[in-house]
């Protein structure tokens, strides 16, 4: 690498939700889920591929595996399983072209995605998900934290101190064993983390350990009548979990059966969680003293407990990365690479993840041509009749610029509706997302409105990504529905014409016509697949769905 070139960096997450992404210097110039584009929720990819993912990466950036400079894969498991030996992929063939790699820990790739995309100088990071990496694949630093004499001890929560472009360990929490999720026979399992606890109440309640965010949505229809003691102690600074809960559920009848007594447990559940959480951020203070924080791992996904750590933990800057779950996990690998090789951090912000390839009029016009049973309506002003299909009630699939990395659709691959509308929750629920009737809808607000329809407290008003829940308020609950939860709160995302001006000038073209600054935004998908990722899914979603139409840059397509 000439001194002046900057360098090329892939950064792998191998990991049951896996992802590549694509550095040139310090600019992420592409990255994708695996499940985007094999369609397969969840897929995992190994060190040693191949990768749907990686060979999109490269061939969006039109460069050559032998012109990388380094590859670096984080891996979710065992590291020293040879399925996870980069070097042996051949598609990339990284020996022969004498390409270097690095293999680092799964909560490490968390840490580094979260404050390398913050902005910040210095910060405190916190990293929760269910399990990580086996201690024998920790850093040196990482293996000296782990206190007792865990037998095959595994990462689940793990804080650690940052500056520049370094950071530093400093407490590890692992389950033994790995056991962070026991599934038994019958009835709820037993966990060893706190990801662990929510993937328990998904299981037993909707029969996959996945569907941590049902848990969250379900959680306000209940009281939260099993204290946070029967499901973990804390003692002498370390998780104790406890199987009082899962033996109270010895029986595999899922909801909607058992509804009130599941309700509760969803609700204590979401409470304890918040107890735990409160405690590591305000333990992690003290630690640091730090007035900044940077939260990843796929609990940082819940957006209830996302509300409680901005507004009361003590710390001056909260910054949540958007693909906080593992498809993060590449970006962190990436950029551990890119400041091995440059030693710079130059504190760039991320205030977009519209990661994903723009596709050109060209590939859009191909695929509507292979597609039969469309109607196609050409539009000179897209986003005004886009607004006004909206207004008519109209539900509207909405397909602009690169996909989103994670699991929230943010104004690239959504979902749109009219929020006034009093029925739009049963429609969408049934009849498109085809997913239980207590699931809510987010409301994308112009920024400079929000603080006119929801509460923020004290806290700042940003909500960028939709990783926050705030209430909306009183006067003016009864003029959007359909975003507005059971218990008056709506997971929130901010929109400024600066991070995505197209979506911006479509809410903000429908509010001169309603005076409602505010749309429906859920993700472009039905239950139990990957969001779209190509104009042929999108086509394909309009298709066998209730949508009533699919905005494309130049068209409008309707089923024919």
């Amino acid at each position: 690498m000439s001194g002046d070139k900057q360098p090329w960096v892939l950064g792998i997450s191998a990991s049951h939700n896996g992802s590549a992404c694509l550095l040139r210097g310090d600019e992420i110039v592409v990255a994708i889920q695996e499940e985007r584009l094999s369609r397969l929720k969840r897929h995992r990819i190994f060190g040693a591929g191949p990768s749907l993912a990686i060979d999109y990466c490269l061939n969006y950036a039109r460069l050559n595996p032998c012109e990388l400079d380094l590859v670096v894969l984080s891996v979710q498991g065992e590291a020293r399983n040879e399925l996870h030996d980069v070097r042996r992929d051949p598609a990339l063939n990284l020996v022969t072209h004498g390409i270097p790699t690095l293999t680092i820990p799964h909560h490490l790739g968390h840490a580094f995605s979260a404050f390398a995309t913050s902005g910040f100088k210095e910060a405190a990071i916190l990293v929760v998900d269910g399990t990580g990496s086996p201690v024998q694949d920790f850093t040196s630093q990482e293996q000296q934290l782990v206190n007792g004499n865990f037998v095959d001890a595994w990462e689940t929560i793990s804080l650690y101190s940052a500056s520049g472009t370094s950071i530093l360990p400093l407490e590890k929490h692992v389950a033994e064993r790995g056991e962070w999720l026991d599934m038994r026979h019958a009835g709820m399992p037993t966990f060893g983390s706190l990801g662990g606890m929510f993937s328990a109440a998904a299981q037993q309640m909707f029969g996959n350990p996945m569907d941590a965010g049902k848990v969250m949505g379900l959680a306000p229809y209940g009281e939260p009548n099993i204290p946070a003691s029967d499901f973990f102690d804390i003692s002498n600074g370390q998780f104790h979990f406890k199987n009082n809960v899962p033996q109270t559920f010895p029986h595999d009848e899922r909801w909607p059966h058992h509804a009130r007594e599941y309700d509760n447990l969803a609700c204590s559940v979401q409470a304890a969680l918040d107890v735990a959480l409160m405690y590591l951020v305000e333990h992690l203070h003290d630690l640091t003293r730090s007035h900044n924080l940077c939260y990843a791992g796929g609990v940082a996904l819940n957006s209830v407990t996302n509300e409680r750590i901005i507004r009361k933990c003590g710390f001056r800057n909260v910054y949540i990365i958007p693909p906080a779950e593992d498809s993060g996990v590449a970006i962190g690998a990436a950029y551990y690479g890119l400041w091995q090789l440059t030693g710079c951090n130059s504190q760039r912000r991320l205030n977009d993840d519209a990661f994903g390839k723009t596709y050109t009029p060209r590939e859009v016009s191909s695929a509507l041509d292979r597609r039969p049973n469309i109607k196609v309506v050409s539009s000179s002003n897209v986003i005004a009749d886009a607004a006004d299909l909206l207004c008519d009630g109209k539900i509207v699939g909405w397909f602009d610029g690169g996909s989103e990395l994670g699991p929230r659709a943010l104004g690239h691959r959504s979902i749109l509706c009219d929020p006034r509308r009093i029925d739009a929750k049963e429609i969408l629920n049934t009849r498109v997302k085809r997913r239980e009737s207590f699931r809510p809808f987010a409301p994308a607000v112009l920024l400079a409105e929000a603080t006119n329809w929801f509460e923020f407290g004290n806290s700042p008003y940003e909500s960028p990504f939709m990783l926050r829940v705030c209430e909306v308020k009183d006067e003016q609950r009864n003029k959007v529905p359909a975003i507005v939860h059971v218990d008056g709160t709506g997971r929130l995302q901010t929109v400024d014409r600066n991070a995505n001006p197209r979506f911006y000038d479509l809410i903000h073209r429908f509010c001169e016509k309603t005076g409602v600054p505010m749309l429906l935004n859920t993700s472009f998908n039905i239950m139990g697949e990957p969001i779209i990722e190509t104009p042929s899914d999108a086509l394909q979603c309009l298709l066998n769905t209730g949508l009533d139409c699919c905005v494309f840059e130049e068209a409008i397509v309707f089923e024919g």
